[in-house]
């Protein structure tokens, strides 16, 4: 079983913090290099289209998952 690893991170001027598997940060930090935002930025938009309040956590896996078909496609 993966192990979780939590990152803070500042989103829209507030600290929060994200647990997330080693392999999602990783995704995380390909998408944001090849879209040239830092991670904050990215994890920050992603936050912000699936509204503020709704677990980020598993936001952000969705969110690797559709990238990573989306370019299958």
């Amino acid at each position: 079983m993966a192990s979780t690893l939590k990152r803070s991170l500042t989103l829209s001027g507030h600290r929060t913090s994200v647990s997330l598997e080693q392999e999602f940060w990783d995704a995380l930090n390909e998408i944001a290099g090849a879209s040239g935002k830092p991670l904050a930025r990215l994890v920050d938009e992603i936050d912000k289209r699936q509204g503020r309040g709704k677990n980020l956590s598993s936001a952000l896996r969705l969110f690797v998952l559709a990238h990573f078909r989306n370019q299958r496609e």
